[in-house]
């Protein structure tokens, strides 16, 4: 059987939400954009990652990314966080929509793209880390004569569920870290249960880059990137829009932005209970303040300071050398993320940025943090790039072999693979207009009880 390298490589990205959608199609360029492209079959019409074909995540004319090949076959898994038109086309990857999918439908295609002589080569899997073990599942049980490489990673910061995470994508051929301190972390989780750390991969985060930070007189621009649960009472998010305010009619020559991920209603990784859009309606505004939507490098292509309480857009900024500052005022916790920046130089608070306070970011953090805006950052995907090469140029791939098994996790396991429900025998349900109707408004109705039936509840119960 020849190489699959011999020929276009075949890729299928599988998302659960906006962010890992641009994540995982940005990561599966990056580390297939070299990769070796010839055979008859190679960018046949229709076939899956050919130009044109239905899902292909094609670059955007004149973007960034309008140099690389082909993109990825795109799904997005349907779920509480499935992202709507809007938020595909703001993370600004693809014009292309990806095509929405279950698990067992997702499952289906891969089998028979496998069957059409047209099967994926890698599988990028942007899920959680649930999600992750589900479909590693899945893709075994498949049985496949030659089964896609299986690359997965995380989509921002990680400073939470640290262990269960790593251990519910283990068994992955690749496993992105998105720094060398990552990489270090992942790799002692692996060998402190003995479990094989080879498929860590070091690498960055794939959405870096933009032009370095130029002051333009004139201008002073402040930007909070919000984050739909952090914080997440009602209280400190009223504390932080109430502080923003404030820093804005303290600074009326300076521009303020609040900048939110999505609209009310609008699906994210994380439920946001209490949206600044809503809390903000009973304040005074000052008329440097904004609520603004939008890609977020083109926002930040306009900011003097960003500031957070532990966004991934920090390292975004920071990338560029803007100026950038993560908030103490809620405390540093390992609740909140922002533990992560100890030691960062970045930390601190309203009071300091009213009085003016800049903070320097310590050079060592951010190297250890993969923020390269020493121009390395082109290297940042060697690596993967290389052990996704191997892979395809090998023999057959031995079987998926993933920690959490039902003898190492059998009071866990089972409920996470019965979650997701990835029998594949069963018969495919029928395409149905009042299907999707239906499913819908199932859907907002379960966001309107998170974001208004439930608060009242609550404070029901505090009475």
């Amino acid at each position: 059987m020849s190489s699959r390298t011999e020929r276009a490589v075949r890729v299928a990205v599988l998302a659960d939400s906006d962010t890992r959608w641009k994540w995982g199609v940005l990561t599966a360029r990056r580390i297939t954009a070299e990769l070796p492209a010839s055979g008859e079959n190679a960018g046949a019409p229709g076939a899956p990652g050919a130009p044109g074909a239905p899902g292909t995540a094609e670059a955007a004319p004149g973007s960034a990314e309008s140099a690389a090949p082909a993109g990825p076959t795109g799904f997005v898994l349907r779920g509480r966080a499935t992202p709507t038109t809007r938020q595909l086309a703001e993370t600004g990857v693809s014009p292309v929509a990806p095509r929405e999918v279950t698990g067992a439908e997702f499952l289906r295609e891969v089998r028979a793209a496998a069957d059409r002589g047209e099967g994926y080569d890698v599988i990028v899997l942007a899920l959680v880390g649930g999600t992750v073990r589900a479909l590693l599942q899945g893709i075994a049980e498949l049985a496949l004569e030659r089964r896609p490489v299986l690359v997965t990673g995380y989509v921002g910061v990680v400073y939470e569920k640290l262990a269960d995470g790593l251990l519910l994508r283990h068994g992955a051929d690749v496993v992105l870290a998105n720094s060398r301190h990552d990489a270090d972390r992942f790799r002692a989780v692996y060998e402190g249960v003995g479990a094989d750390p080879s498929a860590v991969v070091e690498a960055a985060l794939p959405f870096l880059g933009g032009a370095p930070y130029r002051r333009e007189e004139g201008r002073d621009t402040l930007v909070f990137a919000a984050q739909p649960s952090v914080p997440v009472t009602r209280a400190e998010r009223t504390y932080v829009l109430r502080r923003l305010i404030e820093h804005a009619r303290q600074r009326p020559d300076r521009e303020v932005l609040l900048k939110l991920r999505s609209k009310p209603g609008e699906h994210t990784t994380h439920l946001e209970e209490f949206p600044y859009q809503r809390l903000v309606r009973d304040l005074d505004v000052p008329p440097n303040f904004r609520l603004v939507y939008g890609h977020m490098g083109e926002v930040l292509d306009r900011t003097d300071v960003l500031v957070t309480v532990s966004s991934t857009a920090a390292l975004e900024a920071l990338h560029r050398r803007i100026p950038t500052a993560i908030l103490t005022d809620l405390g540093v916790r390992e609740a909140l993320g922002n533990h992560h920046f100890i030691g960062s130089g970045l930390l601190t608070s309203f009071d300091g940025l009213d009085a003016g306070s800049a903070p320097e970011p310590d050079k060592d953090w951010l190297d250890r943090q993969g923020v390269a805006a020493d121009g390395s950052y082109d290297r940042a995907f060697d690596a993967a790039r290389d052990r996704v090469a191997r892979l395809l140029a090998g023999p057959a791939l031995p079987p998926v072999a993933p920690y959490y098994t039902t003898s190492t996790a059998g009071g866990y396991l089972p409920g996470i693979l019965a979650r997701h429900r990835l029998d594949v025998t069963a018969p495919a349900p029928r395409a149905s207009g009042v299907r999707r109707i239906v499913r819908e408004a199932a859907r907002g109705a379960y966001r309107h009880g998170v974001q208004r039936v439930a608060p009242v509840i609550r404070r029901l119960g505090d009475l």
